[in-house]
């Protein structure tokens, strides 16, 4: 082509360089001859030797004829569409990374898209930086695409144990999706361990070498949240005595890690919808733009999807977020993983309390099998962690567990307040009388409040969303009662 002669550095120096250089192939699949042509271009003048095909089928015939490192396809075509032939390479488990690009963005193409193993999905028009770093970083990602698939039976992954068919996904999930810097939203109970996949994410990742930032949504008041995540500036408002670096630029180059976003008041949730689509933000107080290049994970125990309906969170933000949804099933659904969890723990803890602690008792194990952990794995820890540090002997006994209450039966004693009456049973009419229905329920909402505090590690924002009321209102009860 004439006007890639007139690109191509002629000087014999500069040949001789380049010749030495084995050059990555990359194939471009536009119905566009000015989009093919531009892309070919520009590849080629960082050094990639770029291909070209007009459709579908023609990308199919140059894959089964060439060693492709890259392939970077239009998502609309005539005859075989980009999203067609994705699926094909997949099925055909080319081991190669693949970009979509497109001038019609759409949410449903776009899950559709990372779902089938998508590198990255582009829309046109996009900046020449921006199509630069993505093949830059696709084409590094193609050496971490394993091979071979997990072993069968695979136990553990990444630091997360599990031998449940369930988890066997979200492992095969993890591996395949880690190369991409594909949004990803992990959706499960408090205590399934959604921080540990998304960390397992971030360091199988190319980002891996960069900073895993976690950002808590429900701890840092609104107030604050726009300061905390994008920084500010000296002056900017009454204590800003200094600059500051927000937590996403922290997290630049790796990845941000929003755990309960669904707690995002709608003010954030706009601000954080921008720097999605743009990559970039203006610090609080600041005229200047910071451009910012990271992978958002996030993390809910809400059904967000029912969150957009009833219209508490933005559905373009929803779409952004989740172009990889990924649920992670709750204990109660996976037993199976339950003996191997207990294993794990009694090891973990035995070591770290320096106790010679070998096993747990046969009916302790058959307990913990029967109860429906309402509080999940971080529960089971909890409850093996206490086990070890009240065993006296080198087996744990039934005696040394320790059981909430909670969704059990009505009559189950609150051991894990040191209380033994029941919190929910009812109060015989005697007792009732005799010192009346207000005392009682005074009692009963002490109770509560001090056991959702244990539960929430003596959080108050936490507690407060365990027992579904304000913060404001669990202050005041705490005060009322003088639970310390």
């Amino acid at each position: 082509m004439q006007i890639n002669s007139i690109l191509r550095p002629c000087h014999p120096a500069i040949l001789s360089l380049q010749t030495v250089k084995t050059m990555e192939k990359i194939l471009i699949v536009d119905d566009e001859l000015s989009m093919r042509e531009f892309l070919k271009i520009l590849l080629e003048k960082e050094g990639y030797d770029a291909m070209v095909a007009a459709d579908g089928d023609a990308a199919l015939a140059a894959l089964g004829n060439n060693a492709v490192d890259l392939l970077i396809t239009d998502v609309r075509m005539p005859g075989t569409s980009g999203l067609e032939l994705l699926k094909q390479c997949k099925d055909d488990n080319l081991n190669l990374p693949v970009v979509m690009i497109t001038a019609f963005a759409s949410p449903d193409d776009a899950v559709f898209a990372m779902k089938q193993g998508a590198y990255d999905y582009i829309t046109k028009p996009f900046q020449v930086d921006e199509i630069k770093t993505v093949v830059k970083n696709a084409l590094k990602s193609r050496a971490s695409i394993p091979e071979k698939p997990l072993e069968s039976g695979q136990t553990s992954f990444q630091g997360i144990v599990g031998r449940s068919p369930e988890m066997g996904k979200i492992f095969d999930l993890i591996r395949r999706i880690a190369p991409t810097p594909a949004n990803v939203l992990i959706q499960g109970e408090s205590g399934t361990g959604k921080e540990l996949v998304a960390r397992a994410i971030h360091a199988l990742s190319p980002a891996a070498g960069h900073a895993f930032v976690p950002i808590s949504c429900n701890a840092i008041p609104e107030s604050l949240f726009e300061s905390e995540l994008f920084g500010h500036v000296k002056g900017s408002f009454t204590g800003a005595v200094a600059n500051k670096e927000g937590l996403l630029v922290q997290a630049d180059k790796g990845s941000a890690f929003f755990d309960e976003i669904g707690e995002l008041t709608p003010f954030i949730q706009t601000k954080l919808l921008r720097v999605l689509q743009e990559r970039e933000f203006k610090k609080v107080g600041d005229t200047a733009t910071t451009r910012v290049n990271l992978r958002i994970i996030s993390a809910t125990n809400k059904d967000l999807e029912e969150e957009v309906i009833n219209g508490d969170f933005r559905e373009d933000l929803f779409y952004r977020l989740a172009v990889i949804p990924l649920r992670i099933s709750p204990l109660r659904e996976r037993k199976e993983d339950i003996p191997l969890l207990i294993d794990h723990f009694l090891e973990k803890y035995s070591r770290r309390f320096d106790k010679n602690i070998t096993d747990i008792s046969t009916y302790a194990r058959q307990v913990l099998m029967e109860y429906d952990f309402p509080g999940n794995v971080r529960e089971l820890e909890n409850i093996i962690e206490r086990g070890v540090a009240l065993e006296g002997s080198n087996i744990i006994l039934p005696e040394s567990l320790t059981l909430s209450s909670h969704r059990k039966d009505t009559t189950t004693d609150d051991t894990s307040s040191g209380d033994t009456r029941p919190v929910t049973a009812p109060f015989s009419e005697e007792r009732l009388f005799d010192i009346g229905l207000e005392k009682i329920m005074a009692q009963t909402e002490k109770r509560l409040i001090e056991r959702g505090l244990a539960r929430a590690g003596n959080s108050k924002i936490k507690a407060a969303e365990l027992l579904k009321i304000s913060f404001r209102s669990i202050r005041y009860k705490i005060k009322k009662y003088g639970i310390k």
